[in-house]
C-alpha cells in the first residue's frame, strides 16, 4: 500500500488509484488511474498531480494523455532520479494511490486559438502528452482540415505512443475514419539513425518538415500552432513562428499559436 493511501487527501485534490504502469524506457513511463466522475477538462489541459510525502501533498503539472471521453486518466512522465516527485512517482505500482488536482487549467486548448484550417501540434519529449487527448477529441476534427503531431526525442524508443498514433487510433471505432483522413503525424530523432532526423526548428528552417509531410510551410493565414516541450525549444520556436507573423494566443484573447510553460521536470 502507497503511503498516500494512508494519509488524508487534502481537499483540493482526489485520491485516485492507479490502473496501469507502462515503462517505455528507463527514463519515460505512462500510468492510468480512476477518475472521478466530478472532474472536467478540455483536451490539452493540465492538472496538479503527486503524492503525499511525509503527510504534505508534493504536487507537480503534468498534462492529461486521456481524451476527455475516458473514464480513466492518464498521464506520460519522465523520470528524474533525484527529483523530489519523479524519483518517487516513477515506482508506483497498480493499487497506489495519486493526488489529482481538482482543477484543471493549461492555454493548450482550441479555445485558444483562432479558426484556422491546419492545426500544428509540436513537441519534444513528453509535451506530446497533451496532444494525444487533442488528437483524441472529435471537436479537434471538426475545427480543422489537418492535424499534425510533429514530435521530436533524442532517442527511437522514446517515441511513446508511436504505434498508437500509427496502427491503433486510425483504427479506433469513432476515432478512427477522422484520424486516417486528418492525422498526421511527424516523429524525429536528434541522437540515433531514423526516416526523419533533426530538431524541429532546423527542419522548418531547412523546409525538410513540409518534404516529410507534403504540407506547405507555415502561414499565420491558415495555420494554427500548439507548442509543448523544453524551456529551450519553446523560445526557439516562439522566436521562429514570431519571426514568421504568428501572434501568441491566450485565455482571453485567441491568437495563431499557444504554447503550455507548465512543464514537469523534477
Amino acid at each position: 500500500m502507497s503511503e498516500t493511501a494512508t494519509q488524508t487527501i487534502p481537499a483540493a485534490f482526489y485520491g485516485e488509484r492507479v490502473t496501469w504502469v507502462h515503462h517505455w524506457t528507463d527514463s519515460l513511463f505512462s500510468f492510468r488511474c480512476t477518475r472521478d466522475p466530478a472532474l472536467r477538462f478540455v483536451a490539452g489541459q493540465f492538472c496538479m498531480i503527486g503524492l503525499m510525502v511525509d503527510g504534505k501533498p508534493l504536487t507537480r503539472a503534468y498534462s492529461v494523455v486521456s481524451p476527455p471521453w475516458d473514464e480513466e486518466l492518464e498521464f506520460l512522465s519522465i523520470k528524474v532520479q533525484n527529483g523530489p516527485l519523479t524519483s518517487r512517482l516513477q515506482h508506483i505500482k497498480v493499487g497506489d494511490t495519486v493526488l489529482i488536482g481538482r482543477k484543471p487549467v493549461g492555454t493548450l486548448i482550441a479555445e485558444s486559438l483562432l479558426p484556422g484550417r491546419n492545426l500544428w501540434m509540436m513537441c519534444t519529449g513528453t509535451g506530446l502528452a497533451p496532444f494525444m487527448s487533442v488528437i483524441r477529441d472529435p471537436d479537434t476534427y471538426d475545427k480543422f482540415d489537418r492535424v499534425i503531431v510533429a514530435h521530436t526525442v533524442r532517442n527511437v524508443n522514446e517515441l511513446a505512443y508511436r504505434q498508437y498514433m500509427t496502427e491503433e487510433l486510425p483504427q479506433h471505432e469513432l476515432l478512427g475514419e477522422l484520424a486516417a483522413e486528418k492525422l498526421v503525424y511527424a516523429p524525429a530523432v536528434t541522437r540515433e539513425p531514423f526516416p526523419f532526423q533533426g530538431r524541429i526548428t532546423d527542419r522548418i528552417r531547412t523546409g525538410q518538415l513540409y518534404t516529410d509531410t507534403g504540407l506547405e510551410p507555415l502561414d499565420p493565414a491558415k495555420d494554427r500552432v500548439m507548442l509543448c516541450g523544453s524551456e529551450v525549444f519553446n523560445t526557439d520556436m516562439e522566436k521562429l513562428l514570431e519571426e514568421a507573423g504568428f501572434e501568441e494566443g491566450t485565455n482571453n484573447k485567441p491568437g495563431t499559436y499557444v504554447l503550455e510553460k507548465a512543464f514537469v521536470t523534477k
